[in-house]
């Protein structure tokens, strides 16, 4: 073993904030356990809010409870899998409460997919029954006969607005359905929610039972059905809520952006919200505009949102007519935060936004900064209780390596999957002895706090010299003209690979690739500088605001070759 071995001593310990434990008094209680806790200790308070329509928690269980008696009568039995095609809106939780319930499977779908990226999932996953939107109806339906799916079952969002007399400020007479054609085993939300009764059978459910089959986004590969039981979801949600002791049950309003199809969004904004019995303001399209104004309106108190969202947010100019004093927690993951923005939102609501890690297989949360602790910027924090982490060598995927130097991430908590749906070979390359092995580069410092250096499969060899494309990402969202950056690796005939980066200038700004390599050559060394600079009024990003540099590398490499 190499010297500073780190898991061992947990030297994250001693940062820990007051009251943050080292191990988790874990309570067995399922997710649907935690509804009916809360239910039962606060039925008039309000549990979702979208587009202006209330639910209180005691009609949140009320729906769980029917829509679970519909799928039973659809023929779902405990194992079964029903996928949930759904923006963030009350059927989506309710959907996903209800499928829990009896014991079935969840399979979380994104709306903006494509069939054949669908079609893959639902197949890979067996799912019988699927909830979706009515605008995606016609094609699901076309879709339906090349799947296992049954019944399908639609919402739209005339069921919520129609009622109301306003939506995001606008006057509205009527919000129509999208034409879903009437067919067989086709049914609309509303109407089931209506013929069913509360009267779900009691299925027992344990900790070791399959909660979910979360698929991967796709940006490293073939999307992967992620295995998570019961007890990775209910013991992250204990997890993080340990993490937060200032954040009491039934106080607080969760901005509820972060999509919940996402593993991130799902743990730490909805089944966080609902174990604490506080009020989720859904949002279903999470730009800029929307989100001020569910922060005007309905005050929220605790943030989980990505990069993207913050960003959006700081360069509108709703910005201005915006308090965010209303803010006491704001969390980042998902992808790297600028060190100009973490400030810069300090400074519009007195609230520090606490960086943290995770990935799919994990839940997803795995690292944060402490809360009212010390957090260190650029860093995604420590481990959470009960995680253990270990930076190991490059090479031989054991050997650990010293304090400060760069290796594999690996993490080892109750929080990591149980395996890969039908990809035994996947399994095993990245659960080793209890260990989750990343794919991410990283460091630890002396305080225990990590910091991630690099996917990876997104190094860049230059010249023989390991470039880490973060480091110049960096140096260039600290250029005043710079709102995103993102640099990859391609192909050059001397040095194996060169540097490309890619810019959106913020609005107004105007820039020249050589201005652009100049600034450059301040803050990085000769073999990191950019040999191309592109700019583009936009970057592609996944669902979840994380910039796909996969995608730009695929580009560059077809064009090239083309």
């Amino acid at each position: 073993m190499a010297e500073n071995i780190t898991y061992e001593s947990k030297p994250w310990l001693k940062s820990y904030e007051k009251g943050v434990p080292e191990n988790v008094k874990y309570e067995e209680l399922t997710m649907p356990d935690y509804l009916e806790k809360s239910a039962k200790d606060f039925p008039d308070a309000t549990a979702m809010v979208f587009v202006g329509y209330k639910l209180t928690y005691r009609q949140f269980k009320d729906q769980v409870d029917r829509f679970a008696t519909c799928l039973t009568d659809f023929g779902i039995k405990k194992g079964d899998a029903v996928a949930i095609l759904l923006p963030n809106s009350i059927p989506c939780v309710v959907a996903y409460y209800a499928i829990l319930k009896i014991g079935a499977i969840v399979v979380l779908n994104n709306p903006l997919y494509s069939d054949p990226e669908l079609d893959h999932q639902f197949n890979d996953s067996g799912s019988k029954v699927l909830i979706t939107l009515d605008a995606l109806g016609n094609r699901m339906i076309n879709l339906r006969p090349k799947t296992k799916i049954k019944q399908i079952v639609y919402m739209g969002i005339g069921d919520f607005l129609n009622p109301i007399k306003r939506f995001l400020g606008k006057k509205l007479k009527k919000f129509p359905f999208a034409d879903v054609p009437v067919t067989t085993d086709v049914y609309r939300w509303m109407d089931c929610i209506a013929k069913y009764q509360p009267n779900p059978p009691n299925v027992k459910l344990t900790f070791d039972d399959i909660a979910m089959y979360q698929y991967t986004g796709g940006t490293t590969g073939v999307s992967k059905g992620v295995i998570l039981t019961h007890s990775n979801l209910s013991k992250q949600v204990q997890q993080i809520n340990a993490w937060f002791p200032g954040f009491g049950r039934g106080n607080e309003a969760m901005l509820g952006a972060l999509p919940y199809f996402h593993v991130f969004g799902m743990s730490c904004s909805m089944n966080l919200a609902v174990a604490q019995a506080w009020n989720q303001i859904l949002i279903p399209k999470p730009q800029p505009q929307p989100l001020l104004e569910a922060i005007r309106e309905y005050k929220p108190t605790f943030a989980p949102l990505v990069p993207t969202m913050f960003i959006g947010m700081l360069n509108h100019p709703d910005l201005k007519k915006t308090d965010m004093s209303c803010i006491k927690g704001a969390f980042s993951g998902s992808a790297p935060l600028p060190i100009e923005v973490i400030q810069e939102f300090q400074k519009q609501t007195g609230a520090f936004i606490s960086e943290g890690f995770g990935m799919t297989e994990t839940c997803p949360v795995t690292h944060i900064n402490p809360f009212n602790g010390k957090q260190k910027v650029g860093s995604i924090g420590l481990p959470v209780s009960d995680t253990l982490a270990r930076i190991v060598d490059l090479d031989d995927g054991v050997t650990d390596m010293p304090i400060g130097k760069p290796g594999e991430l690996i993490v080892k908590g109750p929080q990591v999957m149980k395996g890969y749906k039908g990809m035994p070979e996947e399994t095993a390359n990245v659960l080793k002895d209890g260990w989750m092995y990343t794919g991410d580069i990283a460091t630890v410092d002396e305080d225990g706090y990590f910091y991630i250096v690099d996917r990876k499969k997104d190094m860049i060899i230059s010249g023989g010299y390991n470039v880490y494309p973060r480091d110049i990402d960096e140096v260039y969202y600290g250029n005043p003209k710079v709102q995103e950056a993102c640099s990859i690796g391609i192909p050059d005939s001397k040095r194996g690979e060169k540097v490309k980066l890619f810019i959106v200038l913020k609005e107004g700004q105007t820039a020249t690739p050589e201005e652009m390599i100049e600034f450059g050559k301040a803050h990085l060394a000769a073999y990191k500088l950019p040999a191309e600079v592109e700019f583009r009024k936009e970057l592609p990003k996944s669902t979840v605001g994380k910039v796909l540099r996969k995608e730009l590398r695929a580009e560059e490499l077809k064009k090239r070759k083309g």
